[in-house]
């Protein structure tokens, strides 16, 4: 039998395959990339053990857990854990502390003539080796910034580098009060979870500097880390800039075209176009305060006028209409006073090509000195 599993840091590295059995209401908020929920016990039936367990003690409460998971129901989740262990031979399975409930399992799994391994330690143990890993990054490597106005293709330069920290990728999200995709965004602990497996790959790899989009502290209901946050309020800024029609156009391939299609993909046809069209008025709506009352009624009926003639024809060129006033009127003052405010931190500032040429050689040099 394999031993159980001490280096937690390889389960991550390798992406190994993990079974968790803890409840789905403890896997629903908060697992690992890859982490498989098969539990020993469901919500209720945990809830029944855990009440046992205050009022009568631990004997009670393993008896109690023995009754409720017996017979046909052990039978079935046997079945479950024995097929996962067969599927992923290279696997191991964890509980919340590597404890009672891995135990059992190892046993019940053992009895049926298979020898499984656990995480020692369990869900907590690789947790905190992940919260770790994001603090010790923050206070080892460099970090630089990109920033832009509304549209210039932040992410497009991002993607096409080695060293990025995708905020947005993790988050689900493209960052903005339109940001949301047509697939839900992770729970809180699974974004922190795969930004902190994120840099314990990169970092292995040795890369020591990261480049990360200029974000606030909440990516759609995602929130970066506060060591993160706090960090990058005083890291260095690139700046990325582009003409004003092209920045319209990539809003438009984003935010209409690619995000139209999402839906379409996820939801079918006809009910993906009826959703999409409810996100882009709700994406509206919600900054209907800043925008002001009449400037609001203005945008969202070209909005409106824009939506009607694409679920109608197909065409799309209308929505300029409303991106155009969007970006004059709302967001290109907003990132103007906030360059302003950041200018002592700009040390570069160019197109994309120039951002991310200068980017490549500034994580050359990096290399050569360590950072």
């Amino acid at each position: 039998m394999r031993p159980d599993c001490t280096q937690l840091h390889q389960l991550f590295l390798d992406d190994v395959p993990l079974m968790d059995m803890r409840a789905p209401v403890e896997f629903t908020k908060g697992a690992f990339p890859g982490a498989v929920n098969l539990p020993l016990m469901t919500d209720q039936e945990r809830h029944k053990v855990g009440t046992c367990y205050k009022q009568q003690g631990q004997a009670a409460a393993i008896a109690l857990g023995h009754q409720l998971v017996n017979g046909a129901i052990k039978q079935q989740r046997l079945e479950a854990w024995a097929a996962f262990a067969k599927a992923h031979p290279d696997g191991y399975l964890y509980c919340f502390r590597g404890g009672l409930r891995s135990q059992i399992v190892q046993g019940w799994l053992q009895e049926a003539g298979i020898q499984y391994p656990k995480v020692v330690g369990g869900y907590k143990a690789m947790r905190t080796l992940l919260l770790e890993t994001t603090q010790q990054a923050v206070a080892q490597c460099d970090f630089v910034l990109v920033g832009g106005l509304t549209g210039t293709g932040k992410t497009d330069v991002l993607h096409q580098l080695d060293n990025v920290l995708d905020l947005e990728g993790h988050a689900n999200h493209r960052g903005s009060s339109f940001g949301k995709r047509a697939t839900a965004q992770p729970a809180q602990i699974d974004f922190e979870n795969a930004l902190a497996i994120d840099l314990l790959k990169k970092r292995h790899r040795g890369i020591g500097q990261f480049v990360l989009e200029d974000e606030g502290r909440i990516v759609g209901s995602c929130a970066v880390p506060l060591e993160l946050y706090k960090g990058m309020q005083q890291y260095p800024l690139v700046w990325l800039e582009d003409s004003f029609e092209n920045r319209v156009q990539r809003i438009l391939r984003d935010y209409v075209t690619q995000l139209c299609a999402e839906f379409v993909a996820v939801h079918g046809e006809e009910d993906g176009r009826r959703q999409f069209a409810e996100r882009l008025r709700q994406s509206m709506a919600n900054i209907h305060k800043r925008l002001g009352g009449e400037r609001f009624q203005r945008l969202a009926e070209l909005l409106n006028q824009a939506l009607d003639e694409q679920l109608r024809s197909g065409e799309v060129g209308l929505h300029r209409g409303w991106i155009e006033g969007l970006l004059k009127e709302y967001y290109d003052p907003m990132y103007a006073y906030q360059r302003d405010a950041k200018a002592d931190r700009i040390e570069f500032a160019g197109d994309a090509v120039e951002v991310r040429e200068y980017l490549k050689a500034r994580a050359q040099r990096g290399l050569r000195t360590g950072r």
